[in-house]
């Protein structure tokens, strides 16, 4: 009998370890992200009711910013390229200093009116935290790809404590780092991280976006068909927004070549000028504020997505720091409401299929955003999303906002038999 205990012990023992390791980095990962998020939602309280005396610092917080990175960022510097090339094996140890780094850098981006998400900031978060936890455990534990396991583990943590999505926020973090690959290995303890973050953000008072959206609409062939049109049309918009995001980087970096501070001064004060002369300050920060104004019954210009989209680009190609991710669900429930009306379709309905493709289109993935329209709007939508995130997928011509992002073989090898044969 001992000797059956000691076989099943040796068996699960590094499941175990993986397991209460998730759980310690959830926990400490759900603080953070609770702090992070309370503070920046202060902060977009501070600059609503003081928009005009805050906005026009946009500038000086992008020189605080880029001084901030200069002087004490080294590694931490390249945000979230150096977690990819962790996760992926190019580059090892993610430094703890990147966490208030990239947690102040984005308070002062919210505080002073950029247009940028929080995402990457809580990624980079659950990131850190879990790889300094790695650590800990290396010299006692030998797990079969145990620092990929620790970091895909902390990703998982930092999406579901800032998002409170932790079913889309375990398969974000299987499937974003390589196209057409999910890394199971990571799934036991990227789940209980996931749910523990979550659960710890929440009991300490950060709230996220949820609209339980009934629908009483039957699946039809035609209707199939429109959601299959919608996904393409959300897939091209979220394609073209991380394709813009990369095309402006490249641009910018071109134009300003060696002047990092000129740059982010110039492209502040265009940004700052922007936001307090269209509609005032309506599309500064995350675009929460829209997304809420789409389902309160607000009104929604039809250019709305087009504008958060452009200054979004523009606000995190100048050297400003943020998320693209919060972004994306804007655009996306702004492209709702403009084409819901056009499909004959309730605009609530299109709003929620629009919010999930277009984030799915931009990350390049597929599970994680059809997940997060279940978390987030309910599960009764689950056919809707599955038919209108798949779509969205294909017709996002493989580009993410995540520029490393890599390719999976397979994707490889279609991609050059698809050349070949142009």
């Amino acid at each position: 009998m001992k000797t059956i205990a000691k076989h099943i012990f040796s068996n699960y023992k590094d499941l175990l370890i993986l397991g209460i390791s998730g759980a310690l980095i959830g926990a400490a990962v759900g603080v953070l992200e609770a702090l992070f998020g309370l503070v920046l939602q202060e902060c977009t309280g501070i600059r609503t009711g003081h928009l005009f005396v805050l906005v026009p610092f946009l500038p000086l917080a992008g020189v605080l910013i880029v001084t901030l990175y200069r002087r004490l960022g080294k590694k931490a510097s390249q945000g979230m390229k150096l977690v990819f090339r962790v996760g992926l094996g190019e580059d090892q140890d993610l430094p703890m200093r990147m966490i208030p780094l990239a947690m102040v850098s984005t308070w002062l981006t919210h505080l002073c009116g950029g247009s940028a998400g929080r995402e990457g900031v809580a990624i980079q978060i659950g990131a850190a935290v879990s790889d300094n936890i790695d650590r800990l455990v290396r010299r006692k534990w030998t797990i079969e790809k145990r620092e990929k396991i620790f970091l895909l583990t902390g990703m998982a943590a930092g999406f579901a404590g800032l998002f409170q999505t932790p079913l889309a926020a375990v398969f974000f973090a299987l499937e974003v780092l390589v196209v057409g690959e999910l890394e199971y290995s990571a799934l036991f303890p990227a789940a209980v991280a996931s749910f523990t973050a979550s659960t710890v953000s929440g009991r300490l008072g950060l709230s996220n976006f949820h609209y339980i959206l009934e629908t009483e609409m039957s699946v039809s062939f035609p209707l199939l068909l429109q959601m299959a049109l919608l996904g393409i049309l959300f897939g091209i918009a979220g394609s073209c927004f991380a394709q813009g995001i990369r095309l402006a980087r490249l641009r910018l970096t071109f134009l300003f070549e060696g002047h990092p501070y000129r740059k982010v001064v110039l492209m502040g004060i265009v940004l700052a000028a922007v936001m307090l002369l269209v509609h005032g300050g309506r599309y500064a920060g995350s675009g929460e504020n829209l997304v809420e104004l789409g389902f309160s019954g607000g009104g929604i210009y039809w250019y709305d997505w087009i504008l958060k989209a452009l200054l979004t680009i523009l606000t995190l190609s100048s050297g400003f720091i943020g998320g693209e991710v919060a972004p994306l669900f804007a655009i996306g429930t702004c492209l709702g409401s403009l084409l819901a009306p056009l499909f004959g379709l309730p605009a609530e309905f299109v709003m929620a299929l629009g919010y999930a493709a277009v984030f799915g289109s931009g990350t390049n993935t597929l599970l994680a955003s059809i997940l997060i329209g279940c978390e987030v709007f309910g599960y009764g939508m689950l056919p809707y999303f599955f038919v209108t995130c798949i779509m969205a997928y294909l017709f996002n011509w493989n580009k993410s906002i995540f520029t490393s992002q890599q390719k999976s073989l397979v994707h490889y090898l279609r991609h050059i038999q698809r050349r070949s044969r142009i």
